[in-house]
């Protein structure tokens, strides 16, 4: 996943796609996660050649048909490539508002309070700052009917998201860099898929974050003031009192000649013998280089331009890298911190942990990260688990890793954990291999649970644990907000859970509502309801009856939590990014007001293809006693029928994706433009402002 710093590198334990590193057979992984720092470069560069050597053959061997016997087999034969060869590897006025700014407005929809989380749309009340293809776009939103872009800036690489901090706009790219180590198709971010027939699929090559600094003091002229490069891939940041803490990752920047497969040819597929041979070969002298690369190949250092054009080197501290005791698939996770607050300019301090980054889920005061325990060849008994990593965030240049944990099961994303007065929630499906007569494979288990940590020393010591909940189903949704918790898991129906954490040694589960479907965002109303955007998926499970579905739920009495109120979104091809990212679902309380974006196709047999799509922002109205609302929806269905398909790319989506609420405003926002239409009349827009599409080449 992402990394940054001194840098971040994808070692992948014992068995690249995961294996369980080193543990024997049939024993269950009970381990204390922790973390040790090294005392020098020369023990990080040995630990760092030790690992890759580790991670290559054990790759390597699983492409031996030795390998697989007993394991199904060997599959007896080349897998079919188009070239015919594998990869080498791997209250508004008629004006649209008063002109002094919004009396309210929201910003982006940040899990914790006073914690803003990245996103390729920001904005202040008065002005939107919008990331399409390789452009910042800043716009002039106050008032509302005079809507405009003001100015654009081209940035290097891909953009990803950004913070706005004051009169400065912070975005954070991936660049695109040589690589010196195996060749193969590329992939987004400059990585490159490094794939063996029979082994996994992994990303291998170069990476890096680039960190842009754009002052925005005069909106039609804002200036690029900083431009640094961090070793790594973007993966997610925070932002807490002008200190913004960046996660990047990074996989092996393995050396140039580095091999994982032999050059293809028909008679060496058809001798298995001769094969395993030519693989040992490619094996040995692999190591050969892999021992014979100096620090600065797995680990190197950023730097900084400056104005002039000249470039600055930002070094690293090796004792600033923390290896895993854990057998993990892991890989090196930088956290960088930038002061935004600093008068001149700080390297950004950096803190790398040898693991998957996992999801993550941050306060003020600290940052967790949690890696997800992976293993190839599930045997009976085993049970999955995460490990999970606290940094300490109290100094604002900097984080520093105090502890872990290992935690059973796996977590959904960054809402399966939250941390309140020290102690940290965690709620996690558990999968158990069982063993089946018959069945060489076993079957999976599920069960769910809530955990409860504490730091003690180096460890977050569990302090308590809930009854088990919803065997055979998963997690879909879990929040909590001080001493409650609720979780959502779902196969047929929905169980909505809630839960008392007041004792955090005994999590206790106290209410149980079954409905149709599942919740897959749950967001607070006040302290005694829940809105919640999910699926509705009829008891008899017919597909055709499926849509997207908005629900209330009276949490007042936690024992016996009720549906009050639920809404219908469209058809059964009906979608919304809400789904799946809360940062597209806005709530305005100011207002009572839910806006989601929405996309559609309407089947039309006409002949006009792109007619039948279907891109709006719906907004209703939410109301405890009442229900919803339907308010209307702004359209932008007008940005299919300017721009050709062929102009649609992984960065150019002309789909509304998020939205801003100012006053009696409502702003619909895609990557082909913005629209602002007053909420009472959603449907004549007072503005829009329109982008260039990026065409990839």
């Amino acid at each position: 996943m992402k990394t940054h710093s001194g840098l971040a590198l994808a070692l992948l334990g014992l068995a690249a796609c995961s294996d369980r590193s080193g543990i024997p057979e049939n024993q269950p992984v009970q381990m204390k996660a922790r973390l040790e720092s090294f005392g020098s470069c020369t023990a990080l560069e040995s630990y760092i050649e030790d690992s890759a050597v580790l991670d290559m053959r054990s790759t390597m061997e699983r492409s031996k048909p030795s390998y697989w016997k007993g394991r199904g087999g060997w599959f007896g034969g080349p897998m079919e490539y188009a070239d015919g060869a594998p990869p080498t590897n791997a209250g508004g006025d008629a004006s649209g508002g008063g002109s002094g700014g919004p009396k309210d407005h929201t910003g982006t929809n940040n899990q914790v309070e006073g914690v803003d989380e990245a996103d390729f749309v920001k904005n202040d009340g008065t002005r939107i700052f919008v990331l399409s293809g390789k452009k910042l776009y800043v716009h002039r939103s106050w008032p509302a009917a005079s809507l405009r872009v003001e100015s654009s800036v081209t940035l290097e690489g891909w953009p990803q998201q950004m913070f706005l901090h004051g009169n400065k706009v912070v975005v954070f790219s991936v660049v695109s860099e040589p690589s010196s180590g195996p060749s193969g198709p590329s992939a987004p971010g400059g990585m490159v898929a490094g794939c063996t027939p029979m082994g996994p699929c992994g990303y291998y090559g170069a990476s890096t974050t680039k960190v842009t600094t754009v002052d925005v003091t005069d909106l039609a002229a804002p200036q690029v003031t900083g431009e640094v490069y961090l070793p790594g891939g973007y993966q997610d940041a925070r932002l807490a009192d002008g200190s913004a803490r960046l996660v990047m990752r990074d996989s092996f920047r393995w050396p140039s000649g580095v091999r994982f497969w032999p050059d293809y040819s028909k008679e060496l597929w058809e001798d298995q013998g001769r094969l395993e041979k030519e693989i040992d070969r490619l094996m040995a002298n692999n190591e050969q280089l892999i021992r014979a690369s100096p620090l600065t190949q797995w680990v190197p250092e950023g730097r900084r331009k400056l104005p002039d054009g000249t470039v600055e080197t930002l070094g690293y501290d090796c004792q600033d890298f923390h290896k895993t005791n854990a057998p993990t698939r892991v890989g090196f996770v930088t956290v960088a911190s930038l002061d935004l607050d600093a008068q001149t300019f700080q390297p950004p301090g950096r803190v790398t942990l040898v693991s998957e980054p996992g999801e993550v889920y941050a306060t003020a005061d600290a940052l967790y990260m949690a890696a997800r325990h992976w293993w190839w060849w599930p045997e009976a008994g085993q049970t999955d688990h995460t490990y999970v990593h606290k940094l300490d965030l109290s100094q604002p240049h900097r984080a520093s890793y105090v502890a872990s944990a290992t935690v059973p099961g796996f977590l959904l994303d960054q809402f399966s954990m939250d941390e309140h007065q020290g102690v940290l929630r965690v709620a996690t499906t558990i999968s158990t291999r069982v063993a089946e007569p018959g069945n060489e494979w076993g079957r999976t288990e599920t069960t769910n649970r809530v955990f409860t940590y504490a730091q003690e020393g180096g460890q977050l010591k569990q302090l308590g644990q809930s009854e088990e909940l919803a065997k055979g189903e998963r997690i879909y949704s879990a929040r909590f907000m001080g001493n409650k918790g609720y979780v959502v898991t779902f196969r047929q129906v929905d169980p909505l859970f809630t839960f008392d954490l007041s004792d955090p040694a005994h999590p206790r589960k106290v209410g149980e509502l079954k409905v149709p479907g599942f919740s897959s965002y749950i967001h607070p109303v006040g302290d005694s309801h829940l809105l919640t955007v999910g699926q509705h998926v009829p008891e008899n499970g017919d597909w055709s009856g499926r849509a997207i579905k908005l629900s209330l739920f009276d949490v007042s009495d936690m024992a016996n939590p009720r549906e009050t109120a639920t809404q219908l979104v469209g058809t059964v091809y009906g979608w919304s990014e809400a789904l799946y990212d809360h940062k597209a679902f806005n709530y305005f309380p100011a207002k009572g007001l839910l806006a989601i974006p929405f996309s559609d196709w309407t089947q039309s047999y006409s002949g006009d293809y792109w007619n039948s799509f279907v891109s709006e922002l719906r907004v209703f109205r939410v109301n405890t006693a009442t229900g919803f609302t339907p308010v209307g929806a702004i359209s932008m269905k007008d940005a299919y029928q300017v721009i050709n398909y062929n102009q649609w790319s992984w960065v150019y989506t002309p789909a509304v994706r998020r939205s801003v609420m100012a006053d009696d405003y409502v702003y619909a926002i895609s990557d082909a433009g913005v629209r602002v239409s007053n909420v009472s009349s959603l449907a004549s827009p007072l503005a829009t402002t329109r982008f260039s599409p990026y065409v990839s080449q």
